[in-house]
């Protein structure tokens, strides 16, 4: 999810119907020939129930929660999938701010659960979590070090109502802000700490974003973007940015593939949020609401986050990063694993991405969390025995 840059489109259910797959009728007599024919759409409800039933979790050693837990005097909503209890945790801060990934995380997620229990967190101010408490309450703890010390506080309930000394840490975008500091923080409590689409210098990544749209738009002899871009220069400046100007550098440089390889749009991120069988309307609704109320919060100190100099790390860390990602800029993220210091790390550029690492390639990102992720949990004996295999 992009830093603050995420644009969103009230996607209805009108248009959720339109891209189901008919039903027909099972009678094939000529008299029904035309009540046959006729394609029939499908509710929300009868759609959500498919893809709740498809991803059902039934093995012995299974976990599969939805939980509502309190966290610094607000309630916070944990979901909690994997195939057998005996595996590592992984625990995802969503990006945004506030925009979770609970909602979509049927569309990637179910293989991970095969080897990790997948914990998605709903933050302070997004998602279901919004819509649980009041905005007075939540207020109070929406700062970059009050949300860093509620992603303690999950980590530390994970830890004791699973029995688990260590867990992995994957942060996603914004994600990748209290990820870090959760890192430098507690990194005995972490196997690794793994980035994805990872945030180094705000101001610098701000610039460098500005730049890729500008440039793909003089070389398309794009007017509108050229207009738009133009209007918000210099960018990002050293005047207060607003989310109006924000805003329009992200709308181009997304629009040129740098949040999706490929792709002009996030419609295939959002339309599928609509189908989420963890996600009742109104709490779809409170993705926005939340998005709002988080950024007035959190805007003044996002822009000014640097992790130039934080390069120390007492656990080993894992970067993703997608060689088209101009939203959290690729270039600052390969440039600063250079600079890491860490037990050990491993950068894994993925050549066919953006930012949406995760949903663009997802079978390569599994085959890394896998490989380069999961071993460090294997070694400390904190995983599900392996499958057997024979040769014959």
């Amino acid at each position: 999810m992009p830093l603050f840059g995420r644009v969103r489109w009230c996607a209805t259910w009108l248009v959720a119907a339109a891209v189901m797959a008919p039903l027909y009728a099972a009678n094939t007599s000529h008299d029904d020939a035309n009540a046959q024919n006729k394609p029939q759409t499908m509710t929300r409800a009868e759609v959500t129930a498919i893809i709740a039933n498809s991803r059902r979790i039934v093995t012995p050693n299974g976990v599969d929660e939805m939980v509502k837990v309190p966290i610094n005097g607000i309630d916070q909503w944990l979901s909690i999938r994997g195939k057998d209890r005996r595996n590592p945790i992984l625990l995802m801060l969503h990006g945004g701010p506030a925009s979770p990934s609970m909602p979509d995380d049927y569309t990637y997620q179910s293989s991970w659960e095969d080897y990790f229990t997948v914990v998605q967190w709903d933050q302070r101010g997004a998602g279901k979590t919004y819509a649980a408490n009041s905005e007075q309450n939540m207020a109070p703890g929406m700062t970059i070090e009050g949300m860093t010390d509620d992603a303690a506080q999950v980590v530390q309930y994970l830890r004791e109502h699973y029995h688990k000394q260590k867990i992995f840490v994957l942060g996603h975008s914004w994600g990748t802000v209290l990820g870090t500091r959760l890192a430098q923080q507690h990194p005995d409590w972490l196997y690794a700490y793994i980035g994805v689409g990872q945030v180094v210098n705000v101001r610098r990544n701000e610039e460098i974003g500005y730049g890729f749209a500008l440039r793909e738009a003089q070389a398309s002899g794009n007017a509108k973007a050229l207009a738009e871009l133009k209007g918000i220069a210099p960018y990002p400046g050293t005047a207060p940015l607003t989310l109006d100007r924000l805003g329009v550098r992200s709308k181009w440089e997304m629009f040129y593939g740098g949040l999706a390889f490929g792709r002009q749009n996030y419609s295939f991120d959002s339309d599928a949020e609509t189908l989420s069988p963890d996600y009742s309307q109104q709490e779809l609704d409170a993705i926005d609401k939340g998005s709002a109320f988080t950024i007035h919060h959190l805007m003044a100190s996002v822009i000014d986050v640097d992790f130039d100099n934080t390069t120390h790390f007492k656990c080993p860390v894992i970067l993703f990063v997608g060689a088209h990602d101009e939203t959290t800029s690729h270039e600052l993220a390969e440039q600063w694993f250079d600079k890491l210091q860490a037990p050990s790390k491993r950068l894994v550029i993925f050549a066919d991405a953006a930012h949406m690492v995760m949903q663009e390639q997802p079978g390569r990102f599994l085959t890394h969390l896998v490989n380069d992720a999961l071993p460090l949990a294997q070694a400390a004996g904190d995983a599900a025995p392996a499958e057997v295999s024979r040769d014959r």
